[in-house]
């Protein structure tokens, strides 16, 4: 499959499951439900997911997944993000949505919303980021909400979510232009004008990355680490996929040694400082000379 068809088909993908995550996300339902459902509608429609479904709560703005068991329930007066990866032979489509179950804080996710049209309005090649990150960081406060600060968007390459150069969600000083061809997820996360509009890092979220072959001692681990690297590649993974495989306590077991040898990497939540709610909304597009393709529109 051509390169600019899988981006289009895993758009494609990621955007139906976004409305259906949407529609579906409802208060006492449980995360780990909402997580493994976006991933099997991922999966129905012929992609795969490019990291866990993150279903984040209130003040936790990202990386959150479920764990293996995960008794959470989406709470009463709650913001949920549902951030969703897939991908199509490795080419990525990233996109999320928020869903308010608070009516005084529609105004974040109506905000998140009108900040992401105008930075993909504003996108086009040999635009600075910056400029991007301006012309989002307006659009939230004409609407009288505060941006996070220090999240951004990302540029995407083959099998890497997060590619190395980023699109902030304010004004700012960043001498990089965007180049037509390149892949670029745009985030806007929006909180209270009085909060302190900065994440930090939370507990671990349940998401991990391969970081590096090392020796390890049990035969578990080791079988373990070869699926690992062999299945997930450069990509993020769920704690509860690789314990599917290797159930019961010795899977348990083999997975904290792998993390106590330091061969993977644990995502930590990110959380507003203050504990302010946060909003999100999310698009990838294919920068054009002229503009950008919105692959999850």
């Amino acid at each position: 499959m051509e390169q600019l068809e899988a981006l289009r088909s895993a758009g494609r993908i990621a955007s139906r499951v976004r409305g259906r995550a949407h529609d579906e996300v409802e208060v006492g339902m449980k995360l780990i439900e909402i997580c493994e459902d976006v991933e099997a509608w991922i999966r129905e429609l012929g992609g795969e997911p490019a990291f866990p479904c993150n279903v984040d709560i209130n003040q936790v703005a990202a990386h959150y997944t479920s764990p293996p068991g995960d008794q959470s329930v989406v709470p009463e007066g709650s913001i949920v993000k549902v951030d969703i990866g897939v991908h199509v032979e490795g080419h990525i489509a990233d996109t999320a949505t928020s869903v308010c179950f608070e009516p005084g804080l529609d105004r974040l996710l109506e905000a998140a919303e009108a900040a992401l049209e105008a930075g993909i309005r504003t996108v086009r090649s040999d635009v600075r980021a910056s400029e991007v990150g301006a012309a989002i960081e307006r659009a939230m406060r004409r609407m009288g909400v505060a941006p996070i600060r220090n999240l951004t968007g990302h540029k995407i390459a083959r099998y890497v979510v997060h590619a190395g150069k980023s699109v902030p969600n304010v004004s700012s000083i960043n001498g990089h232009r965007l180049e037509a061809g390149e892949i670029y997820a745009i985030e806007p996360f929006t909180t209270l004008p009085g909060a302190a509009g900065e994440v930090g890092d939370g507990p671990p979220g349940s998401i991990y990355l391969f970081q590096k072959k090392r020796s390890v001692d049990g035969d578990v681990a080791r079988s373990m680490l070869k699926l690992i690297q062999s299945r997930y590649r450069t990509l993020p993974f769920a704690q509860r996929w690789v314990l599917r495989e290797f159930p019961g306590p010795e899977g348990i077991e083999a997975f904290a040694e792998l993390l106590n040898s330091k061969c993977l990497y644990a995502y930590p939540q990110l959380v507003e400082r203050s504990r302010s709610p946060v909003a999100q909304a999310e698009h990838t597009v294919i920068v054009t000379e002229d503009g950008c393709e919105v692959t999850t529109a």
